[in-house]
């Protein structure tokens, strides 16, 4: 752990990653202090996508170090909105200060299924991009996530919710629970052509990694995307 540069679209992020954040009842550290390698190829992705960043409002759920989120904001997003839990904000906080980034980036607590906006104004449904990263890990957590993603996206029609993990055995169980909530799944790492592979990651571990678009139900009918869509089916 400690201090990390992260070279992305050609410019270098601090990212301070800690290793004394622990979960208060079981006392283990908690992941969410590090940068964890989704979060490296989301970042690189989003900032390799034809997406005018300019003006944008983007958030991000469980943003841990928060390195897609300040990648956005360095990509030109006039708004972002980094949210995890309450012990780990103190770090989101940190590396967003490091970067210099006080006048476009907040940090707020949130927790998936929440009634509450994780924005002292109440907009949160104003967002133009979702950022996701190593998410789908805890199917009991899908329910919540859901819930959280349709209040995100509410009546709009042109959200993009866009999310990079690694592939594990439960990843496909998670994915299947939003497709039962009326989500829409998309793998898009076909589209996915790394540009920066010196952020620790060998080249042929992305293949390890898949990142997907999630279509809200009141989407499917009307997304237009400038590549050809291919919906996941699980068992």
């Amino acid at each position: 752990m400690g201090v990390r540069e992260i070279q992305v679209a050609g410019k270098a992020l601090t990212i301070h990653e800690l290793e004394d954040v622990c979960d208060s009842v079981t006392g283990r550290g908690l992941t969410g202090s590090w940068v964890w390698d989704s979060a490296l190829v989301l970042s690189d992705w989003i900032a390799t996508q034809n997406f005018d960043f300019h003006e944008k409002t983007v958030l991000e759920l469980g943003a841990g170090a928060g390195l897609p989120g300040l990648t956005a904001a360095l990509l030109g997003a006039g708004r972002v909105v980094l949210t995890d839990i309450g012990p780990l904000l103190p770090g989101l906080i940190r590396n967003v200060e490091a970067n210099g980034l006080r006048d476009r980036v907040e940090v707020k607590e949130y927790v998936w299924g929440s009634d509450k906006s994780p924005t002292q104004s109440g907009d949160l449904d104003e967002f133009n991009l979702v950022l996701m990263s190593d998410v789908f890990f805890d199917t009991e957590e899908t329910a919540a996530l859901a819930k959280t993603l349709k209040r995100v996206c509410g009546e709009r029609k042109d959200t993009v919710v866009w999310a990079a993990c690694e592939v594990r055995p439960w990843t496909a169980e998670c994915l299947n629970g939003l497709a039962t909530q009326g989500f829409g799944v998309v793998e898009l790492s076909s589209q996915f052509n790394p540009s920066n592979t010196s952020n620790s990651l060998e080249e042929e571990s992305f293949d390890m990694f898949a990142i997907f678009q999630l279509i809200p139900p009141n989407q499917e009918t009307t997304l237009k995307l400038p590549f050809p869509l291919h919906f996941c089916s699980f068992p």
